[in-house]
């Protein structure tokens, strides 16, 4: 088997620059990813991390600091010779946006920087903030000139959510497209490093045999799940005011939507890609709020357990307002109004504090007649799905019908699996590290463009007007450990079907 890294080239040489550099998500992800990647020498040659750290902090201390991190997150032993070199090159410095001049300090730091370790002018400015900081940290950054390119790339890598509603959403590409450009723009989302995400292009495009029936006449309906069994933890002041449906559906769930769904792109190239992915979702059938009620389920979780662990109520996690009506689970069922997909359902769930962590696309096709089987002991036959699944483990699995043996005609259900770490000899990744190693290279094609946002949007906002017209009524309470409110079966018993069993 060839080395699937032996045709990756070298990034040019940057200064990759992270704001929020002592948070969670550069602890948990960022560090750990940019450690893999010089693991497997895909750093570039020249390259330099600055740390955009709190008053006072040193360089050494950041260094310490990131190091604790990355021993406890790492997805991989640490080899303190690899980890020493990513350390030696990092370095922090002050910036608020409250304080523009800071901002000018920064900027001169970064020319000493890049005059010392060559890095050519090449700067990625990694915002893993808290949302309301991307629009003040991008105001400064354009207004000392540093995110504009002159012979050199400037990027901005955005962590989600990218907006609350449409109108925010909106209002936000407009506001920084006025600083940068469009391909200077990554929206980041970690499930779209997933291997088994990206193969879902290779999947329907590059084998001959799954193309010809993507499509109304032989698929029935689609199911994408993205379920958690943790709760909202210490998260309860951010996630009260986002809830499932925000923080879950116009990022991950429609990403996989987009995938499964999107039209054959005419070259496998950014703009292509991208554009097919938005055609689909802005295809996706607009509902009044009538229509997202009767479409929709939400619901909330009470104190129980999942597992031997005890989860507290949601209303009384910490920062969690006690009458709080914002949602920890959200199901959906949406149409695509186009010739691919006209009379497909598509049926989407997300919750928190779940049974088992699932992230998963179920691809139900048509019953096959029972005909020929009429004078058998056959009631009926086996579902036929194919199954993506992202999390906990990363594989494609295929459910169809044999013959079991004997001189009788009985027939089961079997299942045909394919795991990544089965077959491939690929390294425990965050699923950051391509996303980063894309960023540096100036690929794209897995990060969504201003139109695809406002498309998702678009299509969630009906639900958003009528849960939050509605309030506490409707809202449906959960058990922990289990898979949802039992009203989120209606949605699929009223079309005469019913949600794949996980486990």
């Amino acid at each position: 088997m060839t080395d699937p890294q032996a045709k990756q080239r070298k990034p040019d040489p940057c200064a990759f620059v992270i704001f929020g550099v002592t948070g969670d998500l550069t602890h948990r992800l960022v560090m750990p990813a940019l450690y893999n990647l010089a693991a497997t020498n895909l750093l570039p040659d020249k390259f330099c991390v600055v740390g955009i750290a709190r008053k006072g902090m040193t360089s050494d201390a950041l260094r310490e600091n990131l190091m604790k991190g990355l021993r406890q997150f790492a997805t991989r032993p640490v080899d303190d010779a690899i980890a020493k070199r990513l350390l030696e090159c990092v370095s922090a410095i002050e910036a608020d946006p409250r304080d523009p001049a800071s901002f000018d300090r920064m900027q001169k730091h970064l020319d000493e920087l890049e005059c010392a370790d060559n890095t050519g002018g090449n700067r990625l400015f990694y915002l893993a903030t808290p949302p309301n900081a991307f629009l003040p940290i991008s105001r400064e950054l354009g207004r000392t000139g540093m995110l504009r390119e002159n012979g050199t790339w400037r990027r901005l890598v955005v962590e989600k959510p990218f907006g609350t509603d449409l109108a925010s959403a909106r209002a936000l590409n407009s506001e920084l497209l006025k600083l940068v450009d469009e391909h200077q723009i990554y929206r980041i989302d970690h499930y779209l490093g997933k291997e088994t995400v990206q193969n879902i292009l290779v999947l329907r495009f590059a084998n001959g045999m799954f193309e010809p029936i993507w499509n109304r006449n032989h698929i029935d309906h689609i199911q994408i799940t993205v379920d958690e069994r943790l709760g909202v933890g210490h998260r309860g002041s951010f996630y009260d005011s986002t809830g499932a449906l925000r923080d879950m559906v116009p990022n991950h769930l429609f990403q996989l939507l987009s995938l499964v769904a999107m039209e054959p792109p005419v070259k496998f190239d950014a703009h292509s890609v991208r554009s097919e992915k938005a055609e689909v979702l802005a295809a996706i059938q607009p509902q009044s709020e009538a229509e997202a009620l009767h479409n929709s389920v939400r619901g909330q979780y009470r104190a129980g357990k999942v597992g031997d662990t005890e989860v507290e109520d949601y209303r009384k996690t910490p920062d969690v307002k006690p009458g709080s009506t914002t949602e920890t689970y959200a199901a959906l069922k949406l149409t695509i109004d186009n010739w691919r997909w006209a009379g497909v359902p598509f049926y989407l769930r997300t919750g928190k504090a779940l049974g088992i962590k699932r992230t998963e696309i179920a691809i139900k096709f048509k019953q096959a007649p029972f005909a020929m089987f009429r004078d058998t002991p056959v009631d009926r036959l086996s579902q036929n799905f194919m199954i993506i699944s992202t999390e906990p483990t990363e594989g494609i699995e295929l459910q169809f019908n044999t013959k079991v043996p004997g001189p009788a005609i009985n027939i089961d259900g079997v299942e045909m699996k394919f795991r990544y770490k089965d077959y491939f000899q690929a390294e425990p990744s965050t699923g950051y590290e391509t996303l980063i190693y894309d960023c540096m290279i100036g690929d794209n094609i897995l990060f969504q463009r201003a139109d695809s946002v406002e498309a998702g949007w678009q299509a969630v906002q009906p639900f958003l007007d009528a849960w939050k017209k509605a309030g506490g009524k409707g809202l449906k309470v959960y058990e922990p450990g289990s898979e949802g409110p039992e009203e989120a079966n209606d949605l699929l018993e009223r079309d005469g079907r019913s949600w794949r069993k996980l486990g």
